[in-house]
């Protein structure tokens, strides 16, 4: 074969090949999604960079006690602008409640709506699912960012199925909590559906991070006053999480409390998929306590246990297994104190943003064993 022809050959095969690939590009056709698929895997890399690295001792401000209780104090007061938690009640209380979404769920006796009026128009709508065969132990269970709590019918009917009350509840704004319409007088008129609006809100008195936990705080007020539970346990799922770790830190009436892809220290989060939403980094709350002095504060106290769960696979946040970076801090902080417990959980059995069915195993045997 002469180099005429050899160049001939050569020119048809590269002509092929160019077609091809404008064909695979236009179409969309096989090994497009292959080829996709490399892409992203490699931008990916290219841009998530690791955490610098931090000496998790040192950013630590609640190594005993005295300091615990101070920090709390601070908190109440940034809050709430007093010392103590609120002592309010529910503002509607509807007893056997109907909602067509639910009456398909199996042990459950009756469903009482609570509803919570707050500043600037916001409000928290929660359903306490009461199971016909109780154990006496209520679970608060947060949905956080997806929405309505609907959403969590499955984990519902999971706790009811081991005779748990439900105290079921979404995050500001979301699901059946109300949008309000404010007249800001720099802004305008808007109405709010984003938390990052919420930064709106704030003044030298008034910080809009209450909206998240005090109707955690108004709830266990009533379920103290009306019920006779032998303990109160928190869940929460991704901000739900966020709003877990922040209540059990305030109120020592949560026993174990379990967040599920819920935060990292602001040190870790480099990826901007973790950077979180307005509430999420609020320089103004962890200037006071950040999330390490939180973490503790919620492990710290008689019977009582704060426990993390990361889904190792998560495609939302929080993935991996970053929390090695101050996961024996904690311990080491928690073990010094007179009471308390912590514990991190690395779930690698799915790869979804979800409390998956060997979390929930985890939840329920944490609560158990005591």
């Amino acid at each position: 074969m002469n180099n005429f022809n050899k160049s001939i050959i050569l020119f048809s095969i590269m002509f092929l090949v160019f077609i091809s690939g404008i064909v695979v590009s236009n179409y969309k056709i096989f090994p497009y999604s292959v080829f996709q698929s490399i892409k992203n895997e490699i931008n990916t890399s290219d841009i998530i960079e690791k955490p610098e690295i931090n000496d998790a001792n040192l950013l630590i401000h609640t190594k005993n006690s005295s300091l615990i209780d101070k920090l709390k104090q601070d908190l109440n007061m940034f809050l709430w602008n007093e010392k103590n938690l609120p002592r309010d009640m529910p503002n509607k209380i509807e007893k056997n409640f109907y909602d067509e979404r639910y009456t398909d769920l199996e042990n459950l006796g009756s469903i009482e709506k609570l509803t919570i009026e707050m500043e600037h128009g916001v409000n928290s709508i929660s359903y306490l699912f009461k199971p016909m065969k109780t154990n006496e132990k209520l679970i608060i269970y947060h949905q956080g960012h997806s929405g309505d709590f609907i959403k969590g019918k499955k984990i519902i009917q999971y706790f009811l199925d081991k005779n748990y009350s439900v105290l079921a509840l979404s995050m500001p704004l979301m699901g059946m909590n109300s949008q309000p319409i404010i007249e800001h007088t720099q802004i305008g008129v808007i109405k709010l559906q984003s938390h990052n609006q919420l930064e709106f809100l704030e003044t030298e008195n008034f910080t809009p991070i209450k909206f998240f936990v005090e109707p955690i705080i108004i709830l266990m007020n009533y379920t103290e006053n009306e019920f006779n539970f032998d303990s109160t346990h928190m869940v929460g799922i991704s901000g739900g999480g966020w709003v877990t770790t922040l209540s059990a830190a305030l109120d020592d009436r949560l026993s174990h409390s379990f967040s599920i892809a819920g935060s990292y220290p602001l040190f870790l989060r480099v990826d901007s998929k973790n950077f979180g939403d307005y509430e999420q980094h609020n320089m103004e709350l962890y200037q006071i306590a950040n999330y390490l002095d939180l973490y503790i504060m919620a492990s710290y106290g008689q019977d009582r246990k704060f426990i993390q769960i990361f889904n190792e696979f998560d495609p939302c946040c929080f993935d991996g297994t970053s929390f090695s970076l101050y996961e024996n801090e904690i311990h080491q902080v928690v073990n010094t104190l007179d009471h308390g417990n912590f514990e991190i959980f690395l779930d690698s059995t799915h790869k979804t943003h979800t409390i998956s069915d060997h979390s929930l195993e985890i939840i329920i045997n944490e609560i158990s064993v005591g």
